[in-house]
């Protein structure tokens, strides 16, 4: 255990500075035993010194790193917060939670680490980049727009709640840092002894530049009054305390981005055909099980209303109360414990609040609000409650069940008659974050999902085929977005590339393209190009530059060309065949293979006179065929080197190499494109 005696201040970090706050702070208990263990304060922190460090400090350096530099210190991080997680799972302990319940929390925030490192492949190697495809202004092909993403030039500022205070923290700043802004953290102070920890180890690290992150333990006092437009705020909670910020005036009247991710009502629907002794059945046991017993229900995710067919509800009824019946609880340090304690006496005192509003109007089919068996714990003294089961057998006839959450191991079964009640039944929640759906049946689910997807984040679909590798009811993946409409907040983080933007400004710059080719960093087609004096194929990866191109030479396509390739190829397809009778086609007569095209453009700008820096072809990503060839039909191609992705050796020994994307424009001999695409290539580094 690492509690302190005498009882110590949790320091904050502003200014570059350990800051010990003044005044009494809060209080904090251990989840299990009550004793004190840290105060939380941000008392005399200048809050708008803080904001301003970040802006004038720690936005300069990291707009100036790429998203590939960016990358890699994230996953140097997430390497180095690893080798130390032990020390987090320690304190961990204090919240009542298990190493289960610890593994979600520091290792799940660590994995985002590794996730949003590794998104930087889909980005250039530039602190910048575009977005989306470029666009055509002029017929002339002078005069085009392209848009642009740049990191916003303020800070992120993120009010974490305290069930997962490692998560909380690093899912966010993991896109953040990407995105190349800085955070000031706030958390909970309930847990934010575990969230100090951890933004110490990264602040120790250096691995990111300083001034990249801030953190206050305490109340958040005046940080709002201090944002800019060029700010982000996000926010992790309850949705009365999130509308309280999201209307604080400096957000309204500097039009301060704002995303909210609120508690909400989630739903686990049990299909029809998932009927007792089959896979599905168990998986819908086990699956509720999980979502009320982990992190002792206390995750904004967590199964609140239970919906299964009703000539079932009984049998559902009978099977959680065995499963739930299992359920060892007590002090997280012993091996047999499967739940530990609330976050704290306040969380208890809460959800018995909330739960006693439910059984107004529900009964209570499993568990106890006054006492529980606890293993190696004094249930008088620690945050403990019994997983508690209510049952509704009315659904449609209140709506106390759709709009109080018990934010805790707490659930309620409610019956359906078919489909349209379950999808009506999960909508009554007024959004959430995720929605399951456990069925085998490709009718039913095809059928909930575009039902109910207007009011869910995300829906997972759940039975015996990805049972083994599902992530569960109560998962966000960095590669998802994670959020959800109305009660759920309206906003959104995550979700890969679709996060990161929500840290940059879009601008849509116009120009010609020879212009936008030198601002973008990604040649733009009708750009003047750099005639090759070596062929392309000659240099290595840091030789290239945007917009080398080569003009090959010409070749004749001929009517023996396009059979000896149909012959080769297999395709016999009747446009490829002399004696087709072309009356009423596309075509007037034999026309060439698209791929024959392209093959005998490779031909054409290909240099394979003896082994150079180009290691293999590494692919196409994009490919039209724009006119028919004929034979007599006269190529040439135009080959420009139109953006380069560096990539990092993964093991020792590799060759240094990095991605180089060619534009291949196939030309026939009146200029026009017959064929258009993006070749990529792997290049050989110098270094």
């Amino acid at each position: 255990m690492n509690t302190l005696t005498p009882i110590q201040k949790i320091p904050n970090y502003t200014e570059g500075h350990w800051r010990t706050g003044s005044g009494d702070g809060e209080l904090l208990r251990d989840a299990v035993t009550a004793e004190p263990i840290f105060i939380a304060t941000t008392e005399s922190i200048d809050m708008e010194a803080a904001l301003h460090y970040a802006r004038m400090v720690g936005n300069p350096a990291l707009r100036k790193l790429s998203f590939h530099e960016r990358g890699r210190r994230l996953k140097a991080l997430a390497l180095y917060l690893a080798e130390r997680k032990e020390q987090f799972y320690q304190l961990s302990y204090h919240t009542g939670a298990t190493r289960a319940d610890s593994w979600i929390d520091i290792e799940g925030g660590i994995g985002n680490l590794f996730a949003n490192a590794s998104l930087r492949r889909k980005f250039p190697d530039l602190p910048y980049c575009t977005d989306g495809d470029p666009i055509p202004l002029g017929k002339g092909g002078t005069f085009m727009a392209h848009h642009l993403l740049v990191p916003r030039e303020g800070v992120a500022v993120h009010i974490n709640a305290y069930n997962f205070p490692v998560w909380g923290m690093l899912e966010k700043c993991a896109v953040n840092w990407l995105a190349g802004m800085p955070a000031v953290v706030k958390p909970s102070p309930f847990g934010a002894y575990l969230t100090q920890a951890v933004a110490k180890a990264i602040i120790e690290s250096g691995i990111l530049p300083e001034g990249s992150l801030q953190i206050l333990c305490g109340a958040p006092g005046n940080l709002l009054d201090g944002l800019t437009a060029q700010d982000v705020v996000t926010f992790t909670g309850s949705k009365q305390t999130g509308l309280q910020l999201k209307t604080h005036p400096r957000i309204l009247s500097e039009s301060v981005p704002f995303n909210m991710e609120a508690d909400s009502l989630n739903a686990l629907v049990l299909g029809k055909d998932a009927v007792p002794g089959t896979a599905e059945w168990e998986l819908f046991i086990k699956e509720i099980r999980n979502e009320m017993t982990v992190k002792a229900g206390q995750k904004c995710t967590a199964v609140r209303r239970i919906l299964v067919p009703e000539h079932l509800l009984e049998d559902a009824t009978k099977a959680l109360q065995q499963t739930l019946a299992q359920t060892i609880i007590g002090n997280p340090h012993n091996q047999k414990v499967r739940m530990g304690a609330l976050a704290g006496q306040f969380q208890k005192e809460r959800l018995l609040h909330n739960v006693q509003q439910l059984l107004a109007v529900s009964g209570l089919v499993y568990g106890s609000l006054d006492s529980v068996p606890v293993v190696d714990a004094d249930a008088g003294k620690g945050a403990f409650i019994s997983p508690l089961l209510l049952r509704n057998d009315y659904p449609f006839q209140t709506d106390v069940i759709h709009e109080v959450e018990a934010f805790g191991p707490v659930s309620t079964l409610m019956p359906y008659k078919d489909l349209d009640e379950a999808i009506a039944l999960s909508k009554k929640g007024k959004g959430s974050l995720c929605c399951s759906i456990v069925t085998a049946d490709k009718t039913t689910a095809t059928e909930f999902v575009i039902g109910a997807a207007t009011h869910h984040g995300r829906i997972l679909v759940l039975n015996q085929e990805c049972a083994k590798e599902s992530t569960g009811h109560g998962s966000p993946l960095p590669q998802l977005v994670h959020g959800g409409p109305g009660r759920a907040g309206g906003g959104e983080e995550m979700g890969g590339v679709r996060g990161v933007k929500h840290y940059l400004q879009r601008v849509a710059v116009q120009g010609s393209p020879s212009m936008l080719t030198a601002i973008t960093g990604t040649y733009q087609q009708g750009a003047a190009g750099t005639a090759a004096t070596v062929h392309p194929f000659r240099k290595y990866f840091e030789e290239l530059e945007i917009g080398y191109q080569l003009l090959t030479e010409k070749r004749t396509i001929t009517a023996e060309d396009i059979d000896r390739f149909a012959d080769l190829s297999g395709d016999h397809f009747y446009a490829h065949q002399k004696g087709t009778d072309f009356t009423g086609t596309m075509f007037h007569q034999q026309v060439a293979h698209g791929y024959f095209i392209l093959s005998a453009a490779a031909g054409l700008f290909v240099d394979g006179s003896a082994l150079g820096p180009v290691l293999l072809n590494y692919g196409i990503d994009e490919l039209r065929f724009t006119k028919p060839v004929y034979p007599g039909a006269e190529i040439q191609v135009r080959f420009t080197c139109k953006e380069k992705l560096p990539q990092d050796n993964r093991e020792e020994g590799e060759i240094p190499r990095g991605i180089v994307k060619w534009l291949v424009e196939v030309l026939d001999e009146t200029g026009e494109h017959v064929a258009v695409g993006t070749i990529l290539t792997m290049v050989r580094r110098l270094l």
